[in-house]
C-alpha cells in the first residue's frame, strides 16, 4: 500500500550504520528527507547519494535533516558512508519492515525479468511528521533541484 501526501508517516523502529536505535519521533520538530534506494556501492545509489552530501549544507539551511534507507546491512553502511563521506545516517532494514510500511518494497523489472526489490522513492516529511511531498522518478544527479524545487 503506497502512501499519499497529506498522511501521516509510518513510524520507524530501526537501526543505523552504528546499530544505534534510530525512530521518526526523535526528529519530531524537523523536516526530513528520508530517501529509499536499492543497495550500497552501485553507480545510481552512490550518484544519489553523493548529490545529496554536495547539497547537505543546503538542506541544513533550508531547516532538513536527511536519512537513507536500504535493505543493507549496519557494517555495508558503514563501508558505504566512509568511503565517500555521507554526513546523514543509513537505516539498516535487512528485514524490510520499514521498506514495506512507507510501500516501496515491491516487484520491479529489470531487462525483461521480473523480481523484489527497493523502488527508489523520496519523501519529504514536515515537522508533524505528515507527508509533504513523495518523489517516485528520482533523477540521481538532480536529486537535490527535484526535493528543493
Amino acid at each position: 500500500m503506497m502512501i499519499k501526501i497529506g498522511d501521516k508517516a509510518p513510524e520507524i523502529n530501526s537501526i543505523d550504520q552504528n546499530r544505534e536505535k534510530i525512530t521518526l519521533k526523535q526528529f519530531l520538530g524537523k523536516k526530513i528527507i528520508l530517501y529509499f534506494y536499492p543497495k550500497d556501492m552501485t553507480p545510481g545509489c552512490t550518484a544519489q547519494s553523493c548529490n545529496l552530501r554536495d547539497n547537505y549544507q543546503q538542506f541544513l539551511d533550508n531547516g532538513y535533516i536527511v536519512i537513507g534507507c536500504s535493505a543493507d546491512s549496519p557494517e555495508k553502511h558503514q563501508k558505504f558512508i566512509e568511503k565517500y563521506d555521507l554526513p546523514f545516517p543509513l537505516i539498516s532494514d535487512e528485514r524490510k519492515e520499514v521498506l514495506n510500511s512507507f510501500g516501496v518494497w515491491g516487484p520491479k523489472k529489470f531487462m525483461g525479468k521480473e523480481y523484489m526489490g527497493i523502488m527508489r522513492t523520496t519523501f519529504i516529511i514536515d515537522e508533524n511528521g505528515v507527508i509533504e511531498d513523495i518523489i517516485t522518478k528520482v533523477k540521481t544527479k538532480e536529486h537535490t533541484e527535484q526535493i528543493l524545487k
